[in-house]
């Protein structure tokens, strides 16, 4: 897992709770696109779908890549 460096005093960036849509989890950062924010752990947990390649994370972001893409970063898998 990679060690992602978070900034407490940011007002956009913000660890998260999410699904990330993705058949391999070896990444450590995914487009905005295949991301999905939820409200809590429960919530991530209990839409997780391992068929539809839903994953349960913690992530952080959005941050903008040096292609000019919205990404997250994966903090944690739940």
């Amino acid at each position: 897992m990679p060690h992602v460096i978070i900034d407490p005093e940011s007002t956009s960036l913000q660890e998260r709770f999410a699904l990330i849509r993705t058949p391999r989890k070896s990444r450590k950062r995914y487009p905005e696109g295949c991301v999905e924010i939820v409200d809590s752990l429960d919530a991530a947990r209990a839409a997780a779908d391992d068929t539809r390649h839903l994953h349960p994370a913690v992530v952080y972001g959005p941050s903008v890549s040096s292609e000019s893409q919205r990404i997250y970063y994966l903090v944690r898998w739940l």
